[in-house]
């Protein structure tokens, strides 16, 4: 199966509250998403353009911009961006609001308080009327290396580098955020030291692979108190 039938699905959650956004990042990393949070509109559109979202989870009850007229932006948006699904949450239940966010083009709406197995439910479906979005397959490019994404195949001048299973899945997940930081606890989620310990040993093997300098990085780059980067040419 190919990388863009199986690569994570990466959703946008959108909500002024620190709590709810760390139990919304919390329980949906753990149903398989990639999950980036922002505070208000103005992070999230920053965010948008930088990187690709195939879903954003957005409170209508803001400070700035509130959810329903963010939505409105982004329909209004041209191409793949301004198609993006959108999820609105909202504390009000009444047919009025409910009516606002579908008309500024929400996909569906969910009142607070909700279930999170009820969330869960609601973005799978609206992910599945969406469709896979298709990905072409990416060769990233690490100076003398070239990492095939799709293949799981890192070369350095063109012959073939050895790699372990577990270093080709990191190298993905570092990819799939190309230029930005990912959480070391992100990465060891499924490793079998979930501290991230195993990850930094993997880090250090890798970097032997690919830098000219191993000591002193330049593609996969340490983030203090986050984790690692990998900043292709």
């Amino acid at each position: 199966m190919s990388l863009a039938a199986t690569r994570e699905r990466h959703l946008l959650v959108v909500d002024d509250d620190d709590r709810i956004r760390g139990l919304l990042k919390e329980y949906l990393a753990r149903a398989g998403f990639r999950v980036t949070t922002a505070a208000d509109a103005a992070a999230a559109d920053r965010l948008m353009q930088m990187l690709d979202f195939d879903l954003l989870v957005l409170d209508v009850m803001m400070p700035g911009e509130d959810g329903v007229a963010f939505t409105k932006r982004i329909r209004a948006t041209p191409g793949a961006p301004g198609r993006t699904p959108v999820l609105i949450l909202t504390a009000k239940g009444e047919g009025a609001d409910r009516i606002d966010g579908l008309s500024a083009g929400a996909d569906d709406y969910l009142p607070k308080p909700f279930e999170p197995q009820e969330l869960l439910l609601r973005i799978e479906a609206i992910l599945r009327r969406a469709g896979p979005r298709e990905i072409a397959p990416v060769t990233l490019s690490l100076g003398r290396c070239a990492f095939d994404m799709e293949r799981g195949e890192l070369t350095s001048d063109g012959e073939l580098v050895r790699l372990t299973e577990a270093e080709i899945e990191l190298l993905r997940q570092l990819a799939r955020a190309e230029g930005e930081p990912v959480d070391r606890l992100d990465l060891a989620r499924d490793t079998a030291d979930a501290s991230g310990r195993a990850v930094d040993v993997q880090v250090t093997r890798l970097r032997r692979k690919i830098e000219p300098d191993p000591k002193n990085p330049r593609y996969l780059q340490t983030v203090r108190g986050v984790g690692y980067r990998l900043a292709p040419d």
